[in-house]
């Protein structure tokens, strides 16, 4: 059979060239390819309806008509657009525990290690325009930002922390620490951190003293931490239940109360006093006991 010339164009719409064909009358994939970089195949428009024509072993096959009863144009394969998954947005971090002498220079240097920094600001008194201790800072990255939140932070010889500020509806630390309840004295911190390490970063670990039965645990991701809400584990033997842990101000007699209380229905509640609300504790009410020397909330358990 002789050689002859296929028109094909890469749309419908698009100007054509002529491709050559084979002895045997099929028209390379190669040979189309070349020409149209991606195209699989070859298809034509006949009574109104497309038509694709026969690939075998890289060789697209003429229709029964021949190829000169037909305009062609290329066939592509077809590419699903993945959708974009949303990614967490970064948040203003406030950086707490910075020295009174360190500046907004000091904490962008020290900062930009992690990632690319949008802003860095210290907050200063605007009267004397000394340093308040502590400021903010955004990264351009959400990893950065993970970063930033999994560790402390030496800066200019002092320990600082960074955390996510209180939003409108509760501390956004809530959304990232877990209640585990049932807890025995055999369970230690390092116990709970190296099996909880396994679902996530934690990053602080709260057993209270004197011993409650219960434990925090505050994770880097929020979505490992709610994740993990309402499961039964067994660490070392002990069957331990993790429940949400969300903050909740209460108000009881003269003192206030600031509590965690269980989202899932649970009866327990752990109330921190404030150190000058201990004059106004049961035990104290016919003494005049002051606060602990570091000055820490005690805790109750309900």
């Amino acid at each position: 059979m002789s050689i002859e010339y296929v028109v094909v164009s890469e749309g419908e719409q698009d100007e054509p060239i002529e491709l050559p064909t084979e002895e045997d009358g099929s028209l390379l994939l190669s040979t189309i390819s070349a020409q149209f970089v991606g195209a699989s195949g070859l298809k034509y428009r006949a009574g109104g309806r497309l038509r694709g024509l026969r690939l075998t072993e890289d060789r697209v096959l003429p229709p029964a008509e021949g190829w000169g009863a037909h305009r062609y144009f290329c066939a592509f394969p077809r590419v699903d657009i993945p959708t974009a998954t949303t990614r967490p947005r970064c948040s203003d971090l406030i950086v707490l525990g910075l020295p009174w002498k360190t500046g907004e220079e000091t904490v962008r240097e020290y900062f930009s290690t992690f990632g690319d920094l949008l802003m860095v600001q210290v907050k200063r008194d605007t009267k004397t325009g000394l340093s308040k201790g502590f400021g903010f800072i955004k990264f351009a990255e959400y990893d950065a930002q993970l970063r930033a939140l999994g560790r402390r932070h030496m800066i200019d010889g002092r320990w600082c922390d960074v955390r996510i500020p209180n939003s409108k509806d509760g501390s956004s630390a809530a959304h990232r620490k877990v209640f585990v309840g049932r807890c025995t004295e055999s369970l230690t911190a390092d116990d709970l951190r190296e099996y909880f390490g396994a679902f996530g970063q934690v990053t602080d670990v709260f057993v209270p003293k004197p011993f409650r039965a219960f434990s925090f645990v505050t994770f880097l991701d929020p979505e490992v931490a709610q994740s993990l809400c309402g499961q039964d584990h067994v660490i070392k033997g002990v069957s331990v239940n993790i429940s949400t842990a969300s903050p909740k101000r209460e108000h009881s007699g003269r003192s206030h109360l600031l509590g965690w209380s269980l989202l899932e229905g649970a009866a327990p509640r752990v109330y921190s006093w404030p150190p000058d609300a201990w004059q106004h504790s049961a035990h104290s009410a016919h003494s005049h006991s002051t606060a602990p020397p570091d000055a820490k909330p005690y805790l109750k358990y309900e």
